[in-house]
């Protein structure tokens, strides 16, 4: 029988974010969770997918000769793209507010990138979500950053917050990579990719 929850593999999300450990662990996949400091910065002529994809191999690569034969280190990064400009995390209240502006009643994308690292392999892949905004008021873009927390977010929102429910009109493709980690895809190319240890 398939082991869909790849307990032959010693699994590490390389990840603080919350999200994407509540997300694989619902997927059933034990894991633990070790960062390292990278800095993520990347070359201005990257855009769109480019710019996580470039990113979680980064990510990926600090773990190079530190994984043992049955260990895959999992990376992520999200970015949002709007309007040919990349939008990270905010680094304040102004910068949130700068970003929720732009993207109030307006189609971005977002993009996450995720590298699978193994001792002897490394697979790569992206995945790509559209969300609409309705138009937000002042005072839903204030109400949003002073009760909630936009700052460790790409975009300053997130699409499982209040600003989600009340603004998100609709959205085409994974909702759970606008969280951080697109689950299916994730569960996909670890099928494929490390079948076996």
């Amino acid at each position: 029988m398939p082991d869909y929850t790849f307990s032959h593999y010693h699994i590490i999300l390389a990840s603080k974010s919350p999200r994407r450990h509540h997300l694989l662990k619902e997927l059933g996949i034990a894991f633990e969770v070790q960062t390292k400091d990278v800095e993520e910065s990347f070359p201005a002529h990257l855009k769109a997918q480019e710019i996580p994809l470039y990113l979680c191999r980064k990510k990926a690569d600090a773990f190079e000769g530190s994984l043992q034969d049955n260990s895959i280190v999992i990376t992520a990064d999200t970015v949002v793209w709007i309007e040919g400009q990349v939008l990270n995390k905010p680094v304040d209240a102004s910068d949130a507010k700068r970003m929720l502006r732009l993207l109030s009643g307006k189609c971005h994308e977002v993009f996450t990138g995720v590298c699978l690292k193994s001792k002897l392999k490394t697979h790569s892949f992206f995945s790509a979500t559209k969300v609409y905004f309705k138009h937000l008021s002042e005072d839903e873009i204030d109400y949003y950053i002073n009760n909630y927390r936009p700052y460790d977010k790409a975009g300053a929102y997130g699409a499982q917050e209040w600003i989600g429910y009340i603004g998100v009109e609709r959205i085409e493709g994974s909702y759970f990579n606008v969280m951080g980690l697109p689950v299916k895809e994730l569960y996909e190319h670890l099928s494929i990719h490390f079948t076996t240890p």
